[in-house]
């Protein structure tokens, strides 16, 4: 309304300074031809102050592109009459000034020559055009009809219309560019603006700054936490909503850290380090974060008292402790772990109690012929049996067979002979021990012999001929021999007594009446008839004790004798002493033996076969010594300190004990190759290598657990695989919903699978929330907000 009356007052004047030129000159019909003029646009196109505008007027608007002479309405192009007026036709125009006043006083003179009519249809145009601009309509231009003023005030709205344009079209592209599409980066340029016009497109950028420069920072941070980056934060200075969302993320940023931290720390100790019981403490969180956190508490939790569980057993195992069982609730596979575990460790006592029973009763009670039975066992177990079944068997055959000869030669029957089939040292004993029967019957038969021929024959002159003896045995001979020969020259020298003593008539004396030397002769003949008879009597004796009943320590009494009844009772003696001495000694390390007792050796002193006896038996108790020795390091380091690969080293042997060695190695070589494959695969499991297998050939509770173990690491592969396949879609795809299948598990897999989904699903859920607010923040809209549960 202002802008209308402004427009009429100023047309008004242009009318009045025209009407009082016009008064002033002396035309004739001027008074004629300007009061229609004045009239006219009075009453048809000059409304009145305060009076609204024609109807056509206020609503006609020109199209797009076309000049205000087209677009006008019909009221204000016909409001002006066509007539000539005296304005219109004068030719008096003042001289125009040369220069910029000039032109305007040019314009000015005229301007007072034009009519009203002219005024009145440019003051509408103008008038018309500034109505659309007020609407919103920039397309409206104003046409320049002379080089006039009003040529000046189109050229101006023109020039203001564009630029008003241009930075209307600068706004809208920047709107629909940042707004809509989302290029935070672009501005609005305001290189055709200028004044109040490039302020409010510096400001406009300004806000766009204002907005971008947080939203870029929180893509980010974000593009950064998909990525798994957790150090960056929002890190630009804000204040206000901004502030607060800055605040929140960073403290979302600090809770992962903290989270990640501690399920990293929690995973290491467990499964790289070994060290149980770790527990992930993140404090001040809530919802899915402290769910997280207490799943994976839990699942330590599990864990450590599971493997605890199962590691005291089998440390008890390895130290030969049977009474430890698993006894913590388990389910799934680590069920039927823990139902192995006890399987093994029943076997393993039955195992023990049988192999202790037949050790106590062949070493300890010398009871022969037990055997081991261990009943539902296989593998290994099975092998280990036999073979101790067979170690027994073979020894009570063995020993029986020593024992039958040893208790015949104590009988004084020669006639037996070790025949049992035996191998290395214990083949050599057998040797010994026939070798030893063969040398007591010829010398047997020999002094058997010499004694007949002398004492029952009469034949003097005769030797016992024992070849290759040594020692006591050749000592034996010599002095046999060493007797008889006395013998032979004293009874030859003293025919009769001689003969009948050489016949071993020791009934007879000399009973003729002799005197002197001959006297003395035969009361010494008859002396030794009588010491004969004693020393006969006592021989027998000792060697009836010795060599028929076993009596050892026995000793020829025959008393008043001397010179060579003297020594023969004394080597008689001296022969059943040694012969005590070497057979309790050798008899004390047989004993010793047979008890388990392999600290004892045969120290007496002896010399020729019953020497190489001694070398032989004492070499036998060495091997001992080093079988057990090797067989208890082997066991130890396998066993009890876990030290595999022992093999039992023992030199020199041959036969039983060599199987028996080649047995305990094969056994050690077998448990080794077996346990470090399926340590080798729980290692691998442990650092997150999923790829390995049991592959060594096993057979029994061993092949069981091999099966369980490779199912295991399937089920590891499949769960690993899916979580990485849920984790790569959500955390670097961007692709939310996703779940990880882990089809057929149980037990904590199960549980770990619905913790991973459901932490994926509640991700999903959150991230899309938080999405929707930043596209609404993006597109202008700040009345979202974030609503899901976090």
């Amino acid at each position: 309304m202002a802008l209308g009356k402004n427009l009429k007052l100023s047309k008004d004047k242009l009318i009045s300074e025209v009407e009082a030129k016009e008064e002033k000159k002396p035309a004739p019909n001027a008074k004629a031809e300007t009061k229609p003029v004045a009239t006219t646009l009075e009453n048809t196109t000059s409304p009145k102050a305060g009076a609204p505008a024609p109807a056509a007027e206020a609503t006609s608007a020109p199209a797009p592109g076309k000049t205000l002479a087209q677009a006008a309405p019909a009221n204000v192009a016909t409001s002006a009459p066509k007539a000539a007026s005296p304005v219109a036709k004068t030719t008096d125009k003042p001289e125009i000034p040369a220069g910029k006043n000039g032109q305007h006083e040019e314009k000015k003179s005229g301007l007072k020559q034009q009519d009203s009519a002219y005024i009145n249809e440019q003051l509408y145009k103008v008038l018309y055009a500034l109505d659309a601009f007020k609407k919103g309509d920039i397309s409206v231009r104003l046409t320049k009809q002379d080089n006039d003023i009003f040529a000046e005030i189109a050229e101006a709205y023109n020039s203001m219309v564009e630029m008003i344009g241009g930075v209307g079209g600068e706004v809208s592209r920047i709107s629909k560019v940042a707004g809509v599409e989302g290029n935070l980066k672009a501005r609005a340029s305001a290189e055709s603006a200028s004044g109040f016009w490039k302020d409010m497109i510096n400001n406009i950028n300004g806000l766009v700054d204002s907005i971008a420069v947080p939203v870029l920072e929180v893509g980010k941070v974000l593009k950064n936490i998909s990525r798994g980056n957790l150090d960056e934060t929002f890190q630009i200075p804000v204040s206000g909503d901004f502030k607060v969302m800055a605040e929140t993320i960073n403290r979302t940023i600090d809770n992962l850290n903290l989270f990640a931290g501690e399920v990293t720390r929690v995973a290491l100790e467990v499964g790289t380090e070994g060290k149980l019981g770790g527990q992930a403490s993140v404090p001040n969180v809530a919802g899915i974060w402290k769910d997280l956190t207490d799943n994976v508490n839990i699942m330590a939790s599990n864990l450590t008292a599971q493997v605890r569980d199962i590691a005291n057993v089998a440390i008890g195992v390895a130290k030969g402790n049977l009474t430890q069982k698993v006894s913590v609730d388990v389910r799934g596979e680590f069920a039927q772990l823990k139902d192995n575990v006890n399987q093994m460790v029943d076997s393993l006592n039955i195992f023990a109690d049988e192999v202790t029973r037949v050790a106590r009763e062949v070493g300890t009670e010398g009871r022969l012929g037990g055997q081991a039975k261990v009943p539902n066992v296989a593998g290994v177990w099975k092998d280990l049996t036999d073979n101790v079944n067979t170690m027994a068997s073979n020894l009570t055959s063995q020993m029986r067979d020593i024992a039958n000869v040893a208790t015949a030669v104590a009988k004084g029957d020669l006639t037996q002979k070790i025949t049992v089939n035996v191998k290395g040292e214990i083949a050599e004993l057998k040797d010994i021990l026939n070798a030893m029967v063969d040398s007591l019957n010829i010398f047997a038969g020999e002094v058997t012999r010499v004694a007949r021929e002398v004492g029952t024959e009469g034949k003097l002159g005769g030797q016992a001929n024992v070849p290759k003896v040594e020692g006591t045995w050749k000592e034996l001979t010599d002095n046999v021999n060493l007797m008889a020969g006395n013998l032979t020259s004293q009874v030859r020298d003293i025919a009769n007594v001689a003969t009948a003593v050489a016949k071993g008539d020791l009934t007879q004396k000399v009973s003729v009446d002799v005197k002197g030397e001959l006297g003395d002769l035969k009361d010494i003949l008859n002396e030794m008839v009588d010491r004969l008879n004693v020393f006969g009597a006592e021989v027998t004796r000792v060697a009836r004790e010795v060599g028929t009943e076993g009596i050892l320590g026995g000793q020829a009494n025959v008393p008043n004798v001397a010179g060579i009844w003297k020594d023969l009772t004394d080597n008689v003696n001296y022969m059943a002493s040694n012969l005590t001495a070497q057979m309790r000694d050798i008899a004390n390390v047989a004993t010793a033996v047979a008890k388990g007792d392999l600290s004892q050796k045969i120290t007496v002193n002896v010399k020729g076969e019953l020497a190489d006896l001694k070398v032989n038996v004492n070499q036998m108790v060495d091997s001992l010594n080093i079988f057990a020795d090797e067989v208890t390091r082997v066991a130890r380091e396998v066993g009890t300190e876990g030290k595999l690969g022992g093999q039992a080293t023992v030199p020199n042997v041959g036969g039983v004990w060599k199987d028996l060695t080649d047995n305990v190695n094969y056994m050690a070589s077998n448990l080794t190759s077996q346990v470090r494959d399926i340590a080798k695969v729980a290692t691998a499991i442990a650092k997150g290598d999923l790829t390995q297998k049991v592959s060594v050939d096993v057979k029994g509770e061993l092949g069981e657990l091999k099966e369980y173990i490779n199912q295991l690491v399937e089920y590891l592969n499949v769960f690993a695989g899916e979580v990485t396949r849920v984790a790569l879609e959500v955390g670097t795809d961007g692709k939310l919903g996703g779940q990880a299948i882990v089809p057929n598990v149980a037990g904590v897999w199960k549980d770990l699978t619905e913790n991973v989904n459901t932490m994926a699903s509640n991700l999903t859920t959150q991230v899309r929330g938080i999405a929707k607010v930043a596209i609404g923040v993006a597109k202008g809209d700040l009345t979202q907000k974030i609503t899901v549960e976090a």
